[in-house]
Formats: C-alpha cells, structure tokens, sequence
C-alpha cells in the first residue's frame, strides 16, 4: 500500500513507484509521470526532484502566462462547441466584466480569494452606469466563465491555485407576472379587434405559450392547416456583434432555439386555425410583416404588446408573461405536466412546475371546497351502506345513488352523524 499522501507503491518485481500527475486529459482523468527506485527513500527522493523541477519550470512558464491569455484561448475552443449566440454572450461578458479586472493577473497568482472579491464588488456595485449592482443571474453567467476557463487552463497542464467549486451565487425567485381570466379576456378582445399581423403574432403566443423570438422567426410555411400544427425549429434574436470591424455593435441572427427540447410541433386549436387562415401568405413570408425579405425584430414586438397591454387596461407586463400566463391556464384545465412540458419546448417537467405553473388566488378558492366537499361526501356514503359515486364538474362534487337512501342521507346531514 502508498504511504499516505505520498502516492508511492511498491510493485510486485520488487521496486518502488512514485507517480505525480503532470496533466489532465479533456474528460478530466489525470495524466500521470512515474519515477522508480529500488528502495522506497530512493523512489522518494527522485518524486521530490521530479516535483522540484516541474514547481520551477512551470514558475518561469506561468510567468509569462495572463490569465486573459488563458480565457482568450477558452472563448475561441467554447466558439466551436457554442451557438453564435451563446459565444456572443460569453464574449460580451468578458470584455465588460472579467477582462478588466482580472485579464492581467498571471495565473499562477490568481488566488480563489481574488475571484471572490471580484464576484463580490459585481453583485455591489458591477454596472458600467455606476448606478449599482448585476443581477445575480449576470453574475452566475460570469462565474461560470471564469470557473470553465480555469478549468480549462489545469487540464492544459498550468499551475492553477483558484479553487471555486465551492462559490455560488444565490440567485432570488423572482415572481412571474401572469395575466388573471379577466385581463386575459380584456387583452384578447383588444387583439380581435381589427387584428393585423402584429396583433396576430400576440394572440398566437397567449395561445401556444412560444417565446418571442419563436414567433419572430415563424413564418407561413412553419404551419400545416390540414394538420392543424405548427412547427417550431427558429428562433430570431439581436445578439452583440463580436467582429470588431464592424461599424455596428450588434446584429440580428436567426438560429435554432434554446436547446434541443425546443424543436417542437404544437397542435393548433380550430378556434385559432380559423383566425390564422384568414391571414395566410406565402409560405416564405414573415407572419408578423407579411414580407418574405423583412421581420420584425423581437424589441419592435415588445413595444408593440405594450402599447396592446395599456389599450387593454393591463398594467405592468411584459410579453414573456404570455408564456407563463398559458403555462397556467393548461394546469387549471387539468393538462398533463409533460405534455405541457413539450409544448412550451422545456428539456424536463421540473422546469415546467418550478419556473411557469403559477396557483391563481382564483384557482385556490375553487380548490379548497373540493376537498372538503370529497371528504364529507365520502364520510355520508360510507355511513348509508350503499354504493355511491362522485363525478367532477366545475370544480364541485355531484352526489348520485344507486338505491332509495334519500331519507338516510337527509337524516345524516341533519344529526352529523
């Protein structure tokens, strides 16, 4: 057995092994340089050198090594691995947040302690405008950041001494606007009236629950009236422009959605399908243009439900309060979670039930009586010794007998018993 921490053997022709791990392979598994002896001082003795010599020519390498140098190298390997979106965002994070603070600390003298502070001074005082703090979701993305470039520079064989895994950042539960029946019933009147493409794209969303930049993309071919269906395979967002030759700072790219989960085919109810043929172009037009060659992009969209949203007298909104407002109403119409899980184009329920199903003060109400309702019911029936049974409707409990027990039940509801 190895002494222990000193990771020294004795193998079974009678020698001594040492091994120090000189690197890590793209998985993670160590990469290991040995050293023999034949007695365990002498098998010692070379680990030491052997660790001696690599401390001083990793410090003469590190020395010339910047930690910007190592999260260049991780945004160009993370380009290739990325959507053009995802790359633009983690780019975009880093010239404004990372690269400034911590681009000329030589890695081997970024400490965890360092990284810490610059995590701490972010979420205090981290906006370019100096008027206060990132959101803690800004600052779990730039976290992220510098713990996969780190980790990318230790697999590369540098002498990294900032340990993270242990630093989080508490994000706080934000509580989703959703629109009650009564707001929903307004703003859908004030879409149905002298409906336009722009309106249109609104009530598809309030309907199917797709997200803005889903419905920016979408054009008449994405949808098969015969199957009443629509498909979902774009998405279209502004993103920051990473070309530094470009005169403009950002761009317009249309590309797959979220993830994987999002590549879907919603059913259309007919009520929807009729409203929707009434507008049908050809199907390389944009549905909210009417153009093949020109979209609206999704900020023109949002100022658009705004000005909907006031019309309607619903104040404080904002369109991505469509998706959860659908989210909502399938649940109180009993839907299946997983079913509405891929319709909303969600990788697992446990996003569907925690981010986009919210309990209405309306649906409470209308709950609670349900249960006691049950529970009495049930109580009553056991006790006339006869066979009863319950069907739900709107949210009550219909009593049926099978047998002439109306004066038992009436003589139970007067005594209690």
């Amino acid at each position: 057995m190895p002494r222990r921490g000193e990771n020294i053997y004795k193998r079974k022709d009678g020698r001594w092994e040492g091994r120090l791990i000189r690197g890590h392979h793209p998985n993670g598994k160590a990469i290991y340089q040995y050293v023999y002896g034949k007695s365990y001082s002498e098998a010692k003795r070379k680990l030491l050198d052997l660790r001696s010599r690599r401390n001083v020519g990793a410090d003469t390498v590190n020395q010339r090594v910047k930690y910007k140098d190592i999260l260049n190298e991780w945004l160009i390997m993370s380009q290739i691995r990325t959507k053009e979106s995802t790359f633009s965002h983690y780019t975009h994070l880093s010239k404004l947040h990372i690269l400034p603070f911590l681009g000329e600390i030589p890695i081997e003298h970024l400490t965890t302690k360092i990284v810490e502070d610059h995590i701490l001074m972010l979420l205090s005082s981290g906006r370019i405008d100096g008027t206060g703090g990132l959101s803690p979701k800004t600052v779990s993305d730039i976290l992220a950041i510098i713990k996969a470039s780190i980790a990318y520079a230790k697999n590369s064989g540098k002498q990294v001494t900032c340990y993270l895994e242990q630093i989080t950042i508490r994000k706080s539960q934000v509580d989703m606007r959703v629109l009650n029946r009564e707001e929903e019933e307004r703003l859908r009147s004030t879409l149905l009236f002298d409906t336009d493409f722009s309106k249109l794209g609104v009530l598809l969303c309030l309907y199917t629950g797709i997200r803005i930049g889903e419905v920016c993309a979408l054009k008449w071919g994405n949808f098969n009236f015969e199957a009443g269906t629509l498909s979902i395979y774009e998405t279209l967002q502004r993103i920051q422009n990473v070309d530094d030759g470009s005169k403009h700072k950002t761009k317009i790219v249309v590309t797959t959605p979220k993830s994987q989960n999002s590549v879907r085919i919603i059913p259309l109810p007919d009520s929807l399908i009729n409203i929707l043929s009434r507008f049908k172009l050809s199907p390389r037009a944009y549905i909210l243009t009417g153009c093949d060659d020109k979209f609206m992009e999704p900020r023109v969209l949002q100022y658009k439900f705004k000005k909907y949203a006031i019309e309607s007298g619903v104040r404080n909104i904002n369109y991505h309060a469509l998706r959860h407002t659908f989210a909502t109403r399938c649940i109180e119409l009993g839907f299946d979670v997983k079913t509405l899980s891929e319709i909303l184009g969600h990788a697992n329920v446990n996003v569907t039930l925690n981010r986009y199903v919210h309990s209405s003060m309306e649906l409470k109400r209308t709950s609670m009586p349900f249960v006691f309702s049950r529970q009495i019911y049930c109580h009553l029936a056991a006790k006339c010794h006869s066979i009863w049974y319950f069907a739900a409707f709107s949210s009550s409990w219909i009593l049926h007998e099978n047998s002439d027990t109306e004066r038992r039940f009436q003589w139970l509801m007067k005594t209690g018993r």
